[in-house]
């Protein structure tokens, strides 16, 4: 009887947890991002202009531009509608329990994992959908005001606290369903990358069995001490990402593979060596690889002088990313305008979305609105992300990003290198001794080393 009282304790205590964190997570007063009209803006290798229609009526020469300002033409739709059809993956209450705990939601610990699930959604995306593709609805979705966000935000709490007390679920339904989108495309290929941008999402859903959901990230996570609670680094996340896409079975995800540097340093012979190992011994074709590069941009504090090799980066059609962040909080940054970080934010709690129904909504994987912040306020600990299709693409991928980091590092040491040849020609060793162990030691010990040294994630 006591240990039932006990649980039963639990049991409340955890769905109080949970309300509170909906309200905590929930209660974000969406504010205008302004834009300079006087300066490009790149998103993920993509450059937009926002021009004035009248030269006559341009605005003071220190004033931004929302990108909901009439007066501004140009790229503006073209980029909104860029920005939106990356995949938006942030906290989400109510899902399956994850195992080994009462936890039904990430809110206030899993920021981290929740960007590194956006930077391994856009390699997917270049890796099945090509940099150009746009989600055809990408405008049509709810881009709400404060009033209405707050409102909505208000009602959303409410029912979450009563049907936390009752046990109930409460979920959303679809307003853009997959019959309706298919129906208004015309040709195959359109079909085809509505599909996949569905399964890339599904890949990701928050239950035991999607491939990269947090249920699957948590337990790999578990070979390098961590557990569903704690918070997680950048290049703890990395690592990660590495072993949810080599123990996936899918066929569609057999020929992309990922791999993370070593001590700042990319083995090229072993980039390669994965990109042509293949499951099948027919199968000649090279993989594509996603490189994962866990980088400090300073020490205690952020160094501005890396600021223009992080604009480069994020200026190659190729990068997918970078997990980072500002000290307490992780964010996904995918691009730039003058000295500020374009990037999308997981500190949102949303609901649980079943991706197992076939019409499940889309709406709540994307984001409406970008958000900005100063360079200077970037945490140091960050991963940096490319996506290379085959080895002559990470060749020619390697000497860009090469000459990149020569011209930034000018006297300093590179922020990372490139280097010919195995890891193992270095002394150091890659092989795992356990065939049942999911990291070998030496990625251990630098786990173990990543997780004290970065900053800490609420």
């Amino acid at each position: 009887m006591e240990a039932t009282g006990t649980e039963e304790v639990d049991k409340l205590k955890t769905k109080f947890i949970s309300a509170w964190n909906n309200m905590k997570y929930s209660w974000v007063l969406k504010t205008k991002t302004y834009f300079s009209r006087n300066s490009p803006v790149l998103l993920l290798g993509k450059c937009y202009h926002f021009k004035c229609e009248d030269e006559n009526k341009l605005l003071p020469a220190r004033s931004g531009c929302t990108i909901e300002d009439h007066v501004i033409s140009g790229n503006v739709e073209e980029f909104r509608k860029d920005f939106i059809s990356r995949i938006w993956l942030t906290y989400r209450e109510e899902f399956p329990q994850i195992e080994g705990s009462s936890l039904t939601t990430d809110c206030g610990w899993g920021c981290t994992l929740r960007t590194g699930q956006m930077l391994l959604a856009q390699g997917l995306i270049l890796h099945f959908l090509g940099r150009a593709w746009t989600w055809p609805d990408a405008l049509n979705i709810e881009n709400s005001d404060s009033e209405s966000w707050t409102s909505h935000t208000v009602k959303k709490f409410t029912a979450s606290f009563e049907a936390s007390l009752s046990g109930e679920r409460e979920l959303k339904t679809p307003t853009i369903s997959l019959k309706e989108t298919i129906g208004r495309y015309s040709d195959d290929h359109e079909i085809r990358n509505e599909i996949y941008h569905r399964k890339i999402i599904s890949w990701f859903g928050d239950s035991p069995l999607a491939l990269f959901g947090l249920h699957q990230l948590i337990e790999y996570g578990k070979k390098s001490g961590k557990k569903a609670g704690d918070w997680y680094g950048p290049a703890v996340v990395a690592h990660i990402l590495r072993k949810a896409v080599e123990e996936a079975r899918h066929p569609d995800l057999q020929g992309i593979t990922v791999y993370v540097a070593q001590d700042c340093t990319v083995y090229s012979s072993d980039v390669i060596d994965k990109q042509c190992t293949s499951m099948a011994s027919d199968n000649t074709d090279d993989k594509a690889v996603i490189i994962l590069v866990p980088v400090r941009l300073g020490g205690e504090r952020t160094n501005t002088d890396y600021l223009e090799f992080i604009k480069g980066i994020l200026s190659l059609e190729y990068c997918v990313g970078i997990i980072g962040g500002k000290p307490k909080q992780s964010y996904y940054f995918a691009g730039f305008q003058d000295d500020s970080l374009i990037y999308m934010d997981p500190h949102y709690c949303q609901s649980f979305v079943d991706v197992s129904i076939k019409d499940f909504s889309l709406e709540t994987f994307h984001c409406p609105s970008p958000k900005k912040m100063s360079f200077r306020k970037m945490d140091p600990s960050c991963t940096i992300g490319f996506y290379c299709r085959n080895v002559q693409d990470f060749k020619r991928a390697s000497e860009e990003i090469t000459k990149m980091l020569k011209f930034s590092s000018k006297e300093k040491y590179p922020l990372f290198t490139f280097v010919n040849g195995h890891s193992r020609d270095y002394d150091f060793t890659s092989t795992t001794t356990n065939k049942e162990d999911v990291f070998s030691e030496d990625e251990k010990k630098r786990l173990k080393r990543f997780s004290t040294e970065e900053f800490v994630l609420l």
